[in-house]
């Protein structure tokens, strides 16, 4: 079967030529052929080994395929396996499976090409946490049977909290206690044990069972409940104003840990009535959860097609946080009052005062403020726990007079500061009030008066006679007595009627004033005539045009350099009064300057409709349940069933719907069910589950659902945007054709980037008829002949979801059958009943037992006997 075609040379090949030679195969048979050839070189013969091989195939697949660690999160994943073809002919191959754990298997069989390769894909669904170790047969054409594993590690998405030292698992924070108005603040470890990547957000429970909002654990029960105004006081009371978490939402990639700050500040809560006890001593006891956000954020699920609707919140962990709030317990013995002996000027007094913590817990560290008149010694000090510190008050008094001055007394703590909430700063966090109270007295002096020999001094009184010698101790500058020239028009010169209004008058005592250098720019006029005063003026000792304009400019400088100072105080103080202000609530102003409150008319309050304006969550604010429960009930009650935009269309539409949300607000999303189980379906039926959507944001979303599966394609709208406070819901349509059970996920994604899958379940089954017996006993009726007939009815139930078309067929014997049915064929609407009449008809020799087939057309056939009970008197 071999056929050699070549011309053999005549004559020797010279160096550097070829001869060619051609062999041809025609095989004959599927058998594999040997043969040889010989060459002739020279002296020497060479074999050539020629084999005839047929077409054939050779299948190779992989032995297993590993789905590796994924988190349970009831979503469908896929892999490939591949079957190569070495060989030069098709092969063919086939996969059989017996299991349930593997959801779909494509292609089940199938032809490979030569010199190819052909991928299986290999489903299975993520919806318990398990280990997968299954095993598929695989029948490869020339290879046999083949078995390939296919495995895989179902986790739970884990959340820990673990201690920043020691690295152990966390479930309670002591931050012990703090002075009200103080702040403590403590690390810990989120660890993300889970093999994919983990949004999470920060949770406050404030309605949690076994949280203490404010209690004195150590009061007896009676006087806890006796006390009730602080419980009126601490159901309104924002939970997240004391406990502070940094961050509160973030992402962790695979097995990575993140570091977050927890801030405790406690609060002290007024009461409305009672003896007031500055004492009192406040524990906390409260629960923040870190929660998961994924595609099992807000499960919903209708209970029993009414309109409430369940949560059932996904893997979280929890910790409890505990600390109790004192007041300052500081007393001064004595005090608050004190009062300093009366003292003259240029002296001193002083009172020695105790300062007292009554605290059994905390020390208290204070600081005196700086007072005009007064000294204390030590200013600042730090007093331990039921211990004492001695303070010396000095009162040293500058000046003739009664001083009553408050003194301030911080006390001084840990804070956190308003701009940046992750830095803690020393700073005053409670002020204490002393009144001291001092006499200045001025000291008296005897005055001997002499007689003034002629000369007029400096300074002399009215009538120039007589002059104290102690007052001539003033000699910086002579009194000058002014007036201003308007208040007066008495013996006013007729020449000097016309004189300006600024000019100053000087009294008649003040020659030693009106013959010393003067302002230039100032005239003095006499009392009553108001004739201009003669002003002398030295050259050799007054100021020349330049030095006065150098004092000026001297003047001015300081001027300048006080009302720089003072500016610069204001800007503080108005940046200070800003950022106290700075909020969403007062939005910078401060609350009641300039505003009146709007008039509401009593129709206001009958409004069936009333608007609210709700504010965004600051940023490092807490989400706490009592916020999202109120948040979540305004957005139950504006349900939207149709007439959504399926694109945004408007400005702001466009805005909202192109945010990268946060993991926060995506918490605030709520899309579920996400495991849509619809039971037992029949074939070729419809059935639709409702998809609930709940917009507690302030921005409008925009969902996009995404469905490439056959079953849904009758699912519509497949996208929409929701308005911001929502609740509306798209109805998941499934049709199938093919029994068994059916697995399958779809995805959809908000504003584009945010992705979410929700799982379908259904049984796919065939319709079925139910009766409500299967033997009937018939009885005479009562006040009939028992010759008559005899009649009873049986109830057939259609527990399916479609309509069901039956058809009664009597299996007739040798004797025959004496039952009837009516009706004898029918239909059943879907989860309706049927009652059909069955009748017994007496004559010679008719059967007392009789059976019918209920044959439901595409279902199942059901058997039914019939007994009459025939009574003999």
């Amino acid at each position: 079967q071999f056929k050699l075609i070549v011309k053999n040379p005549e004559k020797p090949v010279v160096s550097g030529l070829q001869v060619t030679a051609f062999v041809e195969y025609y095989p004959e048979s599927e058998e594999e052929l040997r043969d040889r050839l010989l060459l002739l070189i020279e002296d020497d013969i060479v074999e050539i080994p020629v084999l005839g091989l047929i077409p054939c195939c050779c299948l190779e697949i992989e032995s297993e395929i590993n789905f590796g660690a994924v988190i349970a999160d009831s979503k469908i994943i896929s892999k490939e396996i591949s079957i190569a073809n070495h060989g030069s002919s098709s092969g063919t191959f086939k996969i059989s499976y017996d299991g349930v754990v593997l959801l779909n298997i494509e292609p089940t069989s199938g032809e490979v090409d030569p010199k190819s390769i052909k991928t299986v894909k290999v489903d299975i669904c993520t919806d318990v946490p398990r280990i997968i170790e299954e095993v598929i047969k695989v029948e490869l054409e020339g290879h046999g049977c083949t078995e390939v594993w296919i495995k895989a590690v179902v986790v739970e998405q884990v959340l820990k909290v673990l201690g920043v030292s020691c690295g152990n698992v966390l479930e309670c924070i002591n931050f012990g206690p703090l002075y009200f108005g103080s702040s403590k603040t403590e690390q810990i470890s989120l660890y993300n044990e889970s093999p994919e990547r983990m949004d999470w957000v920060a949770v406050l429970e404030d309605s949690a069972i076994g949280g203490e909002m404010g209690t004195d654990l150590q009061r007896s029960t009676d006087a806890v409940l006796q006390d009730l105004s602080l419980n009126n006081r601490t159901g309104d009371v924002d939970v997240s104003t004391l406990i502070l978490c940094i961050p509160n939402q973030g992402t962790l990639l695979p097995y990575e840990k993140s570091l977050v700050t927890l801030c405790f500040s406690p609060k002290k809560f007024k009461r409305d009535f009672g003896v007031k006890d500055s004492s009192r001593k406040q524990d906390y006891v409260l629960f923040l959860r870190f929660e998961a956000v994924g595609s099992k954020d807000g499960y919903l699920q209708a209970l029993d097609g009414a309109t409430a609707i369940t949560m059932n919140h996904p893997h979280h962990t929890e910790l409890a946080l505990t600390g109790s709030g004192l007041p300052v317990m500081l007393t001064f013995n004595p005090g608050p009052v004190i009062k300093f002996m009366d003292c003259f000027l240029g002296e001193q007094t002083q009172v020695l005062c105790t300062l007292k913590n009554e605290s059994e817990s905390l020390p208290v560290t204070f600081s005196f403020r700086k007072t005009a008149h007064f000294h204390i010694s030590p200013e600042k000090g730090k007093i331990k726990k039921k211990s004492a510190k001695d303070v010396i008050f000095s009162f040293f008094p500058h000046q003739i007079g009664t001083f009553k001055v408050k003194q301030v007394v911080d006390i001084i703590g840990t804070g956190l500061e308003k701009n940046d909430l992750q830095v803690s700063k020393t700073k005053p966090l409670h002020q204490i009030y002393l009144s001291f109270i001092g006499l200045c007295k001025s000291k008296r002096k005897r005055i001997l008066f002499k007689v003034n020999p002629g000369i007029t001094p400096m300074i002399s009184n009215a009538t120039g006679q007589f002059v104290a010698d102690g007052t001539g101790q003033c000699t910086d500058t002579a009194p000058v007595a002014i007036l201003k020239s308007t208040q007066t028009q008495i013996h006013t010169h007729r020449i000097s009627r016309n004189c300006k209004g600024d000019a100053l008058i000087a009294f008649p005592n003040d020659r030693a004033a009106s013959i010393r250098p003067s302002e230039r720019n100032k005239k003095y006029r006499t009392i009553f005539t108001k004739t201009e005063r003669y002003n002398y003026i030295d050259p050799e000792f007054s100021y020349t045009d330049c030095e006065r304009l150098l004092k000026e400019a001297h003047k001015q400088y300081y001027a300048d350099f006080i009302s720089s100072l003072r500016r610069r105080r204001l800007q503080k103080d108005a940046a200070r009064q800003f950022y106290i202000y700075n909020n969403p609530v007062n939005i910078g102003l401060k609350p009641a300057e300039g505003l009146q409150s709007p008039k509401i008319s009593i129709t206001d309050f009958h409004k069936e409709k009333l608007q609210f304006k709700m504010l965004p969550l600051p940023e490092n604010c807490l989400l706490t349940t009592r916020k999202l429960a109120a948040i979540g009930s305004k957005s139950s009650i504006k349900e939207i069933s149709s007439g959504l935009s399926a694109m945004p269309s408007s400005t702001q539409e466009k805005e909202d719907c192109s945010l990268t949300l946060t993991p926060k607000q995506l918490h605030q999303i709520l899309i579920g069910p996400s495991t849509m189980d619809f039971g037992d379906v029949c074939v070729y039926s419809t059935t639709a589950r409702k998809l609930h959507i709940i917009n507690n944001l302030l921005v409008h979303i925009w969902i996009q659902i995404e469905i490439e599966i056959d079953e849904l394609q009758q699912t519509s709208p497949l996208s929409q945007v929701v308005p911001p406070l929502t609740k509306t819901h798209v109805p998941i349509v499934f049709k199938t054709n093919t029994l068994g059970m059916f697995k399958r996920s779809f995805t959809y994604t908000i504003n584009k980037q945010h992705l979410g899958h929700v799982l379908v379940v259904a049984k796919a089954v065939s319709v079925e008829l139910e009766l409500s017996a299967r033997e009937l006993i018939l009885n005479p009726i009562p006040g009939y002949l028992a010759e008559t007939e005899f009649r009873t009815t049986v109830r057939v139930y259609n527990p399916r979801n479609h309509l069901a078309e039956f058809t009664w067929k009597p299996i007739i014997t040798d004797r025959g059958n004496a039952f009837s049915i009516r009706p004898v064929k029918g239909f059943v609407e879907a989860y309706r009943d049927l009652e059909c009449e069955v009748v017994w008809h007496p004559g010679f020799n008719s059967p007392e037992a009789g059976e019918f087939n209920l044959c439901v057309r595409k279902g199942n056939t059901i058997s039914l006997k019939c007994f009459a009970k025939v009574t003999v008197h």
